[in-house]
């Protein structure tokens, strides 16, 4: 759904990203996607606890493989990693630094001090 925004969107982590968090920060638009100095972002598979009939945890289980592989085509995509090692990175939870998360594509810039008043905006105008 984000991309069928026309605006550019910019995601921020200012704690911690995990599971679809860090999904949706990674959907941000490439170049816009930032991260404070402390934080942490947690990649993994999708969750899910299911009870009932057989039958029906059989339609749930293969509900949430659909959903897994559909995720990891989804952080490949923005992070430009090959599937093969998303699949395996979100086998189990995969925690990132804010650095980490750059060099993994999750994010494009740590941002390490506020912007100056003085210095221009993100809309390249002085305030």
């Amino acid at each position: 759904t984000m991309h069928y925004v026309k605006c550019d969107i910019a995601t921020l982590c200012m704690g911690q990203a995990a599971s679809m968090g860090a999904v949706l920060l990674a959907a941000g638009t490439e170049g816009k996607r930032y991260a404070l100095p402390n934080s942490r972002i947690m990649l993994h598979q999708p969750m899910g606890g299911f009870q009932g009939q057989a039958s029906d945890i059989d339609i749930h289980a293969k509900e949430i493989l659909r959903m897994r592989q559909s995720l990891n085509t989804i952080l490949a995509h923005h992070t430009k990693q090959k599937l093969k090692k998303i699949q395996v990175d979100t086998d189990r939870d995969f925690f990132m630094g804010a650095e980490e998360a750059k060099a993994y594509g999750v994010i494009d810039k740590v941002l390490v001090k506020r912007a100056n008043p003085d210095e221009e905006n993100s809309h390249g105008k002085r305030s």
